[in-house]
């Protein structure tokens, strides 16, 4: 297969990179929040630190909007958007989250952390729903993109942990799982671009973070967050949370903003010699047949 044509898209820059990066981030946290807590009601800090992080996410596209007063169009579609599943996600988000703040109410946050969860998999179904776009259509994107989102989200939950001196050992197993997870999804994401021939600028993209984001941003920090358990150095934890939390957005971002190239064309493999004349295939009731 011989593919030309292919080009960086433009429409979604940063600013759409940071929607994914924080935005899924916060969703995680405040899944991961409503967890940790239940059946009590988390510490409000920790609460309002995941809706920052989702009010940051939805505040850069709509920077990114090129008429953004225009920004209620997004809620028209339902029926046919995951970006307008996404924003109504969001709203519902926004007021369950700060009722169950102000009630105190640990069934309001536990459905806060429901929603957390829904808009994580909204974010990934509008990556596979771009069908122009190789490295997003590939339906391995999809667990990627929520592994992705709930290991940040643990990560920060680890890092609020230790300052509040609540770290639990299920906050390290949950975050050594994840890595584990997202280093497979990162695998298999890949080898399914690979598979499909995806645009070389795109695998070029990914090819540069590789070692970097699978060793680096899954391994190191799985080998960090394991050790306390026998060397008791409890200061590697939040380490390894730190670089998990990096690693994630720095992925999340190249693959929107710098690995998003256009399908472009292709043409299959060029046989030699001259094509095989067939016959005309004649169907009764042709004119000329008779």
């Amino acid at each position: 297969m011989i593919r030309f044509g292919s080009y960086l898209q433009t429409n979604w820059d940063w600013r759409a990179a940071g929607n994914f990066m924080f935005g899924g981030t916060g969703s995680a946290l405040m899944l991961m929040t409503a967890l940790a807590s239940w059946p009590a009601v988390p510490p409000v800090p920790l609460g309002l630190a995941a809706l920052a992080f989702v009010g940051l996410g939805l505040f850069l596209v709509w920077l990114e909007i090129g008429r953004p007063w225009r920004f209620l169009h997004v809620f028209f579609h339902p029926q046919a958007s995951w970006m307008t599943r996404e924003g109504a996600v969001a709203s519902l988000l926004f007021a369950v989250a700060l009722a169950g703040v102000a009630m105190q109410s640990a069934v309001a946050i536990a459905c806060a952390g429901a929603l957390g969860l829904v808009f994580l998999y909204c974010q990934g179904r509008i990556l596979r729903a771009s069908k122009g776009i190789p490295a997003w259509r590939e339906p391995a994107v999809l667990p990627l993109i929520v592994t992705t989102g709930l290991t940040e989200g643990t990560a920060i939950l680890i890092m609020f942990a230790v300052w509040l001196e609540a770290l639990r050992d299920w906050h390290i197993i949950a975050l050594a799982g994840l890595l584990l997870l997202r280093g497979i999804f990162w695998t298999r994401y890949r080898a399914a671009l690979e598979c499909s021939q995806a645009p070389a600028g795109a695998q070029q993209q990914f090819r540069a973070i590789h070692a970097l984001f699978l060793w680096g941003g899954n391994a190191l920090p799985l080998v960090l967050v394991l050790v306390p358990f026998a060397a008791k150095l409890d200061w590697l934890v939040p380490l390894a949370a730190a670089l998990a939390l990096v690693a994630g957005w720095h992925m999340k971002f190249v693959l929107v903003a710098k690995a998003a190239f256009v399908q472009g064309y292709g043409v299959g493999a060029l046989q030699r010699g001259r094509p095989t004349p067939r016959k005309p295939v004649r169907r009764e009731g042709d004119p000329w047949q008779a």
